[in-house]
Parts: C-alpha cells; sequence; structure tokens
C-alpha cells in the first residue's frame, strides 16, 4: 500500500515539475523574445522565472530524494563494511527527516504565515510573497514522506541481521545498475 502511495506521489510530483519547467521554459523565451525583437522587455517575466525556479529547485529536491539520488559523498562510505553502510544509511535518512521536519516544514511554515499577515507583495506581479515561500514547508512535507519511508526500509533490513544485509547488498548492485 506504502508503495502505491509513493509511485502516486512521485508521479503526481514529477508532473507538476514537468509543468513548472515548461512553464518556465516558456516565460523565459517570451523575455527574450520582448528583449530582443520587440526591444521593450517584458516587466514580469524575470520575476516569474525567479519564483517557478524556487518552486522547481525545492520540488526538484523532494523528487530527487524519492528516487535515491540526492547528492551525497561515496567515496569514503564505499570503504565501509556492508553493516556500517547501512547504518550510515540510516543516519543520514534520520537526520534528513529531522531537517525537514524542523526546518522546512515547522520554519518554513512560519515564514509563510508571517509573509502573508505582512501581506509582502512582488514588485512586478503584485503575488503574496508567502505563496512562493509556500514552497518550502510543502517540499519539506514530501521530504520527511520519503526519508521516513527510506528510513524505515533500512532500519528493518537493519534488524534482519545477515539476510537484511544481502538485501541491502543486491539492492546496492541493483541501483549502480541502473545509474
Amino acid at each position: 500500500m506504502l508503495k502505491y502511495i509513493k509511485m502516486i506521489l512521485d508521479r503526481a510530483i514529477e508532473s507538476l515539475v514537468m509543468i513548472v519547467v515548461a512553464i518556465l521554459a516558456l516565460d523565459v523565451l517570451w523575455q527574450v523574445f520582448t528583449r530582443f525583437v520587440l526591444n521593450h522587455p517584458s516587466s514580469w517575466t524575470e520575476e516569474l522565472a525567479i519564483f517557478l525556479l524556487i518552486w522547481v529547485a525545492l520540488l526538484g529536491a523532494a523528487v530527487a530524494l524519492g528516487r535515491g539520488s540526492h547528492l551525497g559523498i561515496d567515496y569514503f562510505i564505499n570503504k565501509l563494511p556492508l553493516k556500517d553502510k547501512l547504518a550510515v544509511e540510516i543516519f543520514v535518512y534520520l537526520c534528513i527527516a529531522v531537517f525537514s521536519i524542523l526546518v522546512m516544514v515547522t520554519g518554513g511554515i512560519e515564514l509563510v504565515r508571517t509573509t502573508l499577515a505582512l501581506k509582502q507583495k512582488s514588485p512586478a506581479l503584485g503575488i503574496e510573497l508567502g505563496y512562493v515561500y509556500l514552497a518550502v514547508p510543502v517540499s519539506g512535507c514530501f521530504m520527511v514522506f520519503y526519508s521516513i519511508l527510506e528510513l524505515a526500509t533500512y532500519l528493518i533490513l537493519f534488524l534482519k541481521g545477515p539476510e537484511g544485509l544481502e538485501e541491502y547488498r543486491m539492492k546496492q548492485i541493483v541501483s549502480q545498475k541502473v545509474d
């Protein structure tokens, strides 16, 4: 059931990111057209591009975490024994979950609440900036879900002992072939 929910969530977020990237590309093309062809640059396209880029970056980070392709330094970890690698994975996903809950979700909600209360608006589009900053807690919620899901998976493998280590080793082999 959880894998089914993850699959639906993956597709929804990836589709949303693709749509936002397409809008971003059209926005930038319009900016270039108005600047160089019409010699009258559009006043709102740069601001929209910045806002869309914020959403793409934060939602893209959640997608990367969900795929297990987030940035990491594997050199030293690959030198560790299998059980220690698994322990590092558990620690990393625990850190990601804690950071996502405390900073992105809790801090992001406070940022959005404060910004909306102050009624700050963007100069060109007149959009309340709280809606732009909403990307932080939304992305944080997705990252919490993905990190807890991976944390639970690795904890189960760790607690299985030698059988779990073998599953983990096979998972690593499969992921290296996919990469």
